[in-house]
């Protein structure tokens, strides 16, 4: 795999040119703020018109990276639908296919803000849970204890390259806390340097850019490890 390995809590994690988290010493896979059901809550219910197919396409990128990594134990950080029981909105097809890749791994559902109460799917629902020294949730709360792993804030970073920005997903982290990007197709993100990320982080945090080769940069807006 073309991903980034980089410790965190003592623990070697890797970060997945998709957006994922994968901890091997666990065969744990992490993604966060899947969205699943957006273009059909926008059809529905008015906003910005989407692709149709970008719940396929999340869930595509999601049977890659199981494949990819054989993971035994998933865990989804919350938003992982784009409303309450938008479940039952989507095609049957995909419903399909998210049972499949639920099959024979333990899943866990982790509330969150679009998602906050139970889905009708397989699998267990916790606010959070804790595995070894890192804690999972899905909004970073500001006195965290070190090891919180979390999404919400789809963050992004930019780089320049060739005379022009390229800005990619990412994740922040830096001794104590985690943010991961949002894996779902079509969310959108908020720009590390903005004052709701900047303010949760460390003087020497770091982003890393999610793509074909994800690579480490000193997270906007932080000072630079001496």
């Amino acid at each position: 795999m073309n991903d980034f390995a980089f410790e965190f809590q003592s623990e070697t994690l890797h970060a997945l040119p998709s957006g994922a988290l994968f901890w091997p010493v666990r065969s744990l896979l992490v993604v966060s703020d899947l969205h699943l059901g957006k273009s059909a809550r926008a059809a529905r219910f008015g906003g910005a018109q989407l692709p149709p197919y970008e719940t396929r396409e999340t869930l595509d990128r999601l049977a890659t990276d199981l494949d990819r990594t054989g993971a035994k134990t998933v865990i989804c950080l919350g938003d992982s639908f784009d409303a309450p029981q938008m479940q039952d909105m989507l095609p049957q097809e995909d419903l399909l296919t998210l049972s499949a890749l639920q099959a024979g791994r333990d899943w866990y559902w982790i509330e969150g803000n679009h998602d906050p109460g139970p889905v009708s799917l397989g699998g267990a629902h916790r606010r959070a849970m804790v595995v070894g020294p890192l804690r999972f949730l899905h909004i970073a709360e500001p006195d965290a204890m070190p090891g919180e792993v979390t999404g919400h804030y789809h963050p992004k970073a930019s780089v320049p390259l060739r005379g022009r920005l390229l800005t990619r997903p990412c994740f922040l982290f830096d001794q104590r806390r985690l943010i991961l990007p949002a894996y779902g197709a079509f969310t959108g993100g908020l720009h590390a340097h903005d004052p709701a990320l900047s303010g949760l982080f460390s003087s020497g945090a770091h982003a890393i850019l999610t793509g074909p080769k994800p690579c480490k940069i000193p997270m906007p807006g932080q000072a630079a490890l001496p």
